[in-house]
């Protein structure tokens, strides 16, 4: 099998359809309800529709939640408040319905998958449904070594590919996505501060569960010479991302550029997936239209890789639980602006109108 190559991503990426877009907006403009009246639910709508390719949008009946699981080496380094290895606990949590996000998917009546590409535990955890598309147990320590070796980043995001192909198959009409991780933050922010040229201090977050001084001390530190690692590959994804990535953000990444293929909207979470995205961006530059930012994280490498991408949050709530949750409480909103432009009537033509005006004077 031939090494894949990203940048292949730029010639099979199309824009949403702008004439359906187009139609979309004549469309509002026609509603008895104000132009503007709606807020962002209008625009919503309309890249929604443009994304389908029809006008009025359909709604969105088959939401499904894509979570992708794996664990980093540089957590042994102390930048996470939970301990390193330790992401399988997540996954049993999001399994057994206890987490947040399965608590809000039951709610919502959205279904939830979850994917292990690189959790550091034994396969017999979990269900085999979760851990046969693992590509490695762990990723690298990514400030001393690399994440992944090449052959495994190709197979990580082949990985990603061949779940959003899944999906797309199936009929999901708009993905959920989000990460399970234990010290994903940290290459996350490594990819953004690289792709955006920025120091390890600016994209430094406390990551999900908050980190004290010292530990933002270490994990800044991690992100400086995890830097150094990454600048000399710059000019290639997937050896980026087999540097200072790890096998769950090479499956997302993978999952972004292939679901932006195959015309499947994506709404974002947390850093992780921003990461993911902007790594996309740099493959495919059409491929952020076919993404949403679902909500703010609070993580500056978030913010940076969002106004990177052009992409607007819909949410600031200050949800920093991660797994998917914030990304999942913008979905109610992009059913709402669908349901609004596809069922809201049209005002009546002037001439109707008159003539009904005065069959009732009559």
């Amino acid at each position: 099998m031939s090494r894949l190559n990203l940048d292949d991503f730029s010639d099979l990426i199309e824009r949403p359809d702008s004439g359906t877009r187009r139609d979309a907006e004549a469309r509002r403009e026609r509603l008895a309800v104000a132009p503007g009246a709606l807020g962002r639910l209008d625009e919503l709508a309309e890249w929604l529709s443009a994304a389908q390719g029809v006008a009025p949008v359909k709604a969105v009946t088959q939401p499904r939640i894509v979570l992708f699981a794996g664990d980093h080496g540089v957590a042994e380094l102390g930048v996470s408040r939970r301990p390193a290895g330790s992401a399988h606990r997540l996954v049993r949590d999001v399994l057994e319905g206890v987490s947040p996000v399965a608590v809000l998917a039951r709610r919502m009546g959205v279904p939830v998958r979850v994917v292990d590409a690189g959790l550091d535990c034994e396969p017999d955890l979990l269900p085999d449904e979760v851990v046969r598309h693992r590509v490695r147990r762990g990723s690298g320590r990514i400030d001393v070594e690399d994440a992944l070796t090449a052959e495994e980043a190709d197979a990580a995001v082949r990985l990603g590919m061949a779940i959003a192909d899944e999906e797309a198959d199936s009929g999901t009409d708009l993905v959920v996505l989000g990460d399970l991780s234990v010290g994903g933050t940290t290459p996350a922010a490594t990819l953004v501060a690289a792709l955006c040229g920025t120091d390890a201090s600016v994209v430094t977050g406390r990551g999900g569960v908050a980190i004290d001084d010292l530990t933002w001390m270490r994990k800044c530190a991690a992100i400086r010479d995890s830097l150094r690692r990454a600048r000399p590959v710059l000019g290639d994804q997937l050896e980026l991302l087999a540097a200072v990535g790890g096998a769950d953000l090479a499956a997302m990444t993978g999952f972004l550029l292939q679901s932006a293929a195959r015309r499947m909207p994506v709404i974002l979470d947390g850093v992780v997936t921003a990461a993911c995205a902007l790594v996309g961006q740099r493959a495919a530059f059409r491929a952020p239209d076919w993404w949403l930012a679902g909500q703010v994280s609070g993580e500056p490498a978030q913010t940076k890789a969002f106004d990177r991408m052009a992409l607007n949050p819909l949410l600031d709530h200050g949800v920093t639980v991660g797994e998917g949750t914030g990304a999942l409480l913008a979905l109610p909103l992009v059913q709402a602006a669908a349901a609004l432009a596809a069922e809201l009537p049209e005002q009546p033509e002037q001439g109707l109108a008159e003539d009904e005006g005065a069959h009732r004077d009559d």
